[in-house]
């Protein structure tokens, strides 16, 4: 199961310190292979990826920092696209999109979904192939499906009645007729926290199965000769960790496509089931093989739609975190160490919930290091908060650092590559951090970090 923390304004009893699982120091410095990049490891003490000592990374780009390492995103890319090998493997560029990730895509022969009109102009402006793009989003503008069907996007994966409507008008407008999913609700409850579980009914995203309105969807693309309806799509949620709401999902959707074969006389050549597979973020967390996804949810596909007399569609999958997460860490500076005497040490870095909004925003959990030295301290029960004039700016809210951590240190979060840069913002004027990738020992800016010129642009 994902671990998460309760939402916040339900403060939980936390167990004292004295009932905590007892640590040793050499715990305090191990990096485990589950939840770091796979080019992660110490050397002379430091914190090393891509072959590069971390101190040398802060004092050449600054901190915070965000570090991505190739050789691991790209590696992940290619396990995904070996796993599906006869399916359609498109990353779910909300994880992180930035131009040099939309090459690596295509490098590695991998789709994009996109989801609004910015991540769109980012695959465009470095000649990513439009048909190998899906466009998604439950209130997509005008202007956003207009430049979808100019550009030709492969897929756009319909949300609501009255996008079907808008997408129909423009399509016929502009003499074209792209690919259309609908994006089905099936009910299933995904292990997950609330924020991040999609495919329940009460909820913003696509057309509700249990009601009749997904049906009702497929009655409207199948009226409009402008479009041209080529499957289903469903997302159960984020960090899963096991296939079994897949399989529930996929049954609710192949009931789906018997009924519109029998009401139609159409089959459906194309089956999404979208992503949302788990990483490891602390010790103890489990995270799905893509094989294993990939064989599971192949298997659950072929055999449901076998046992319902269809033919089996060609499945897509939308991998996101699962492709980016693990690869990312955050480089922070240690500024105050302020002990809560009979509480917990509060570490203060130079970040903050304006770089990584997720604790905050839903509790998520993280592994943190002593990152640019080794240490044989003693553990001390911690917990890592940001600069921002907020109680809530937490990074890390229970952890244990080294007793002898002091001012200067640099601390490393792991698994941060996903989700963290993409929804960093400027709370209290804070600069976003740069994004620098790490490969075979060289180092290079992909995404610039702001400065107080950047922050005051645009202000008249």
């Amino acid at each position: 199961m994902s671990r998460f923390a309760h939402p916040a304004g339900d403060r939980h009893a936390e167990p004292p310190p004295h009932e905590r699982p007892p640590l040793a120091p050499a715990d305090l410095n191990r990096i485990n292979p589950a939840i770091w990049p796979r080019t992660a490891g110490r050397a002379d003490g430091a914190l090393t990826i891509g072959g590069l000592d971390i101190r040398d990374l802060a004092r050449e780009y600054g901190t915070p920092l965000y570090v991505l390492d190739e050789d691991d995103v790209r590696s992940r890319m290619r396990d995904y696209v070996t796993a599906f090998a006869g399916s359609d493997v498109h990353y779910a560029g909300k994880a992180f999109l930035c131009k040099e990730m939309v090459r690596w895509l295509q490098d590695e022969g991998l789709g994009l979904d996109v989801a609004s009109g910015g991540e769109l102009a980012v695959a465009l402006s470095v000649g990513f192939p439009a048909e190998r793009i899906t466009l998604h989003g439950n209130n997509k503008s005008s202007a956003e499906l207009r430049r979808a069907l100019e550009v030709g996007v492969g897929h756009v994966v319909v949300d609501s009645y009255e996008e079907i409507a808008r997408l129909g008008y423009f399509a016929a407008e502009l003499g074209k007729r792209p690919k259309v999913m609908i994006r089905v609700t099936t009910g299933v409850e995904a292990h997950t926290h609330e924020f991040i579980a999609t495919a329940h009914d009460d909820q913003k995203f696509g057309l509700s199965l249990s009601s009749g309105a997904a049906a009702e969807a497929v009655r409207r693309v199948l009226e409009l000769p402008s479009l041209e309806l080529v499957g289903l799509h469903s997302h159960i949620g984020s960090q899963i960790v096991d296939t079994a709401g897949f399989e529930v999902a996929a049954r609710r959707l192949t009931a789906l496509l018997v009924q519109i074969k029998e009401e139609h006389g159409v089959v459906l050549p194309e089956l999404d089931l979208g992503g949302g597979y788990g990483i490891a973020y602390v010790e103890g967390d489990e995270a799905l093989d893509v094989k294993t996804i990939a064989d599971s949810l192949r298997e659950i596909v072929r055999k449901v739609c076998t046992d319902a007399g269809l033919p089996v569609p060609r499945l897509t999958v939308e991998p996101g975190r699962a492709i980016v997460g693990t690869g990312g860490i955050t480089l922070y500076e240690v500024g105050t160490v302020k002990d809560v005497e009979g509480l917990r040490t509060y570490v203060s870095i130079d970040g903050g919930m304006s770089d990584n909004v997720r604790t905050a925003l839903y509790g998520a959990e993280y592994t943190v290091v002593l990152a640019s030295r080794e240490s044989d301290a003693a553990p001390m029960l911690s917990r890592v908060v940001g600069k921002h004039c907020e109680s809530g700016d937490m990074i890390v809210r229970d952890c244990y650092l080294p007793a002898d951590l002091v001012p200067g240190d640099l601390v490393a979060v792991a698994a941060t590559g996903a989700y963290c840069r993409s929804l960093a913002n400027n709370y209290n004027y804070l600069p976003k951090p740069a994004v620098v990738a790490v490969s075979d020992g060289r180092s290079r800016v992909i995404v610039r970090g702001e400065t107080e010129d950047d922050l005051l642009r645009g202000q008249l």
